[in-house]
């Protein structure tokens, strides 16, 4: 068995199992290869030590190579709990078990993407959010003649209505484009065709008091004929765009006054989340804002170009 998990490893390692202090003599690599470059050295982001850890660096490796998905960059520790949450509510008894059904069985396949995906929001669940998009929205928006806020990696529909919500409260859903982006095609599809219960449109009611709102939350929806389902209103729901888009791979595709990325930057590793703030810096207009999970590195060369709108809060604005 060590004999099989050693010429198992080597392989996924490659070269660099054999000599770790070579060189690399290949063109540059694409964007989160499986390797990093580091000081003209070739090191892999994650070496694993147990059977478990290689099943899991192979359903990621398998993810990327067949579907094109990559969480190879992700933090371990994020991706190995929600990984093991699916395996189990699969009844599955080990990773590469459900690397077999991932491989093989397209629902199998969207469960894990959904899985590794940002945590789907709720509308209005986090008051010192809302409040600081209030703020914000104030500040970087009312000076720009058509503004554009990008969610990356949007945390499901109910994200993209709270903010359409707040545009309107502040008189800028007429002419503000939000650009909401997802990993899959099945999750577009799934907001795109999304709806709400009534029964849990009045439990958001609740979100909605707590974080400062005024009047019914229903006054924003449209409800079904049969008086069981709500959508937002086509007014509002028609300027959201909705796109297939990958943080890791992809590049910019707008200049926005306003980028919303820290529902998602928890989960990166430091080397996608280095690329990933690069590319949000590439995309985001002079003075806009930024919205991050946690202040910047004084060390990092882009934290010069920012400056914190409220002390103690990761939401940026752009000075250079």
């Amino acid at each position: 068995m060590s004999s099989l998990f050693a010429s198992i490893k080597a392989a996924l390692l490659g070269d660099d199992a054999a000599a770790p202090h070579a060189s690399v003599q290949a063109a540059a690599p694409s964007v989160d290869t499986s390797v990093i470059v580091s000081g003209g050295h070739a090191a892999r982001r994650h070496s694993p030590s147990t059977v478990e850890e290689l099943e899991l660096e192979l359903l990621l490796e398998a993810l990327f190579q067949c579907h094109g998905y990559d969480f190879r960059g992700y933090e371990r520790a994020v991706v190995e709990r929600k990984v093991q949450a699916l395996q189990a509510s699969l009844g599955l008894t080990t990773i590469s078990a459900l690397q077999s059904r991932v491989l093989h069985d397209e629902a199998t396949y969207n469960a894990l993407l959904r899985a590794l995906y940002v945590t789907p929001a709720l509308m209005f669940d986090n008051a010192a959010e809302v409040s600081m998009l209030r703020l914000s929205l104030g500040i970087c928006l009312h000076g720009a003649a058509l503004p554009r806020v990008w969610l990356a990696d949007c945390a499901g529909v109910q994200q993209a209505w709270t903010l359409a919500i707040l545009l309107e409260q502040e008189q800028l859903a007429p002419r503000t484009e939000i650009h909401a982006t997802v990993a899959s095609d099945a999750m577009l599809a799934e907001v795109r065709q999304a709806s709400l219960p009534m029964d849990r449109l009045g439990e958001l009611q609740g979100n909605y008091i707590r974080s400062g709102g005024v009047g019914k939350l229903i006054d924003y929806f449209d409800v079904s004929e049969d008086g069981t389902r709500a959508v937002l209103k086509s007014h509002l729901s028609n300027r959201i765009t909705w796109s297939q888009y990958n943080l890791v791979t992809d590049a910019s595709f707008n200049e926005f006054q306003m980028i919303l990325g820290h529902r998602a930057l928890p989960d990166f590793g430091p080397s996608l989340r280095k690329r990933v703030l690069q590319l949000f810096h590439d995309s985001l207009a002079p003075f806009g804002m930024l919205a991050l999970d946690r202040p910047l590195d004084q060390h990092d060369p882009l934290a010069r170009d920012y400056k914190a709108i409220l002390a103690h809060q990761p939401w940026y604005k752009r000075v250079a």
